[in-house]
């Protein structure tokens, strides 16, 4: 479902902050509620904001919970760096059915220190999840990359064929129409002369 939204198209999002310090209450978490500002800024409604501790484990579970039976974008912040309780996209691989490369790939290209994230996007249900850093900065920066194609993400999952987003042409029901024979050999650009 899409709703209109201060950008036009809308869409049904949780945020999962994975941190010891903050789970135990010893740190208040930033980067959780500027995402949550920012989503709904962008039109998305943000129905949850959880925190739990590091650890492959409890984000599999909380990734396990926020995804059933949910038809949205969920986003994790924290973990995806080089410490040693560094375990969300180990956490979030235990859950994927389908990896989304593309969406991490544009993440880590925003900044120069990208290279040393090990975020992890992909699909279970009709659920799309994506790992950001923890750092409100490092997440803002790289949500700001991937938000724009979240909405149409989910009516795909949905199996919506709306139109593509701008300036990408066709129709999902139409995008993919098989041309045979010899209109496929004049269509295919390798076989100009």
């Amino acid at each position: 479902m899409t709703r209109s939204g201060a950008s036009g198209r809308g869409f049904d999002a949780k945020i999962l902050v994975v941190s010891d310090t903050a789970a135990a209450g010893e740190r208040v978490d930033l980067a959780g509620p500027q995402l949550r500002d920012r989503l709904a800024s962008y039109g998305a409604t943000v129905i949850e904001l959880r925190v739990v501790p590091d650890g492959a484990n409890s984000v599999a579970a909380a990734l396990r919970e926020l995804t059933d039976d949910f038809s949205g974008v969920v986003l994790t912040t924290g973990g995806t760096g080089f410490a040693p309780r560094d375990e969300t996209p180990e956490g979030t691989a235990l859950v994927l059915e389908r990896d989304a490369p593309g969406l991490a790939e544009a993440m880590r290209a925003v900044n120069p220190l990208g290279r040393l994230s090990r975020s992890r996007a992909g699909l279970r249900g009709r659920s799309v999840i994506v790992n950001l850093p923890g750092s409100p900065r490092g997440a803002l920066e790289c949500l700001e990359t991937v938000i724009d194609v979240f909405a149409h993400a989910v009516e795909l999952l949905a199996g919506d064929s709306s139109p593509h987003p701008p300036d990408t042409g066709g129709k999902t029901a139409i995008s993919s129409v098989s041309v045979t024979g010899a209109s496929a050999r004049a269509a295919s650009p390798l076989t100009q002369t």
